[in-house]
């Protein structure tokens, strides 16, 4: 993914030219078919994914509760820690997807520990609640 549409993701919106070239360098494209369930609620998860192209549906208990598209992401905490997945995302369209594991976004973190600062301050703001 170029640092223009890196740019555009809420996550990597603040970063640097040189932080983004990082990211980039760390992340795989890779195109899916529709009906690929992407996370599974309850799995273990180790890879983060931005919607370059195409839907998905994301559902709670067998219960949809959002569509996610491009430039929408998931499982971000698969970075930072080992957790269970808290929903099921499920291509609805053939989609392209940006793809980081939890090992690249380590490496990345010991060669730029100012990018794990970010995402992790970007993490922990998403998932307070609002109030």
């Amino acid at each position: 993914m170029d640092q223009a549409r890196l740019r555009s993701v809420p996550l990597f919106g603040g970063m640097s030219k040189r932080e983004l070239a990082a990211i980039a360098q760390q992340t795989d494209e890779v195109d899916v078919p529709a009906g690929r369930v992407l996370a599974r609620e309850g799995d273990f998860g180790d890879e983060f994914f931005i919607i370059d192209a195409g839907t998905a549906e994301v559902t709670r208990g067998g219960d949809a509760i959002a569509e996610l598209g491009p430039g929408d992401f998931f499982g971000e905490m698969a970075l930072l820690e080992e957790d269970r997945r808290t929903a099921t995302v499920t291509a609805k369209t053939p989609m392209t997807l940006v793809v980081m594991t939890r090992s690249k976004f380590r490496s990345l973190d010991r060669a730029h520990p100012e990018v794990h600062a970010t995402v992790a301050k970007a993490i922990a703001e998403r998932q307070a609640p609002a109030s």
